[in-house]
């Protein structure tokens, strides 16, 4: 990110003529990677904590 900074920083003829571009792209595919990271980890814990809600109501059906 610092070396797109940079590059935006060089002025707006510079970022207007695409020279930028490439640097942007694997900016955006890092970011996207880390997303996709963060999704599937928030995915596995709401899977963990709909287990244990349905585990919770199975005992409380169970005993009542």
């Amino acid at each position: 990110m610092s070396a797109l900074d940079e590059c935006h920083a060089r002025g707006f003829l510079w970022k207007a003529m695409g020279m930028c571009s490439n640097l942007k792209i694997e900016v955006n595919k890092c970011l996207r990677a880390e997303r996709l990271d963060r999704t599937a980890e928030n995915r596995e814990m709401a899977m963990q904590k709909r287990a244990r809600m349905k585990a919770m109501w199975a005992e409380i059906d169970a005993n009542s």
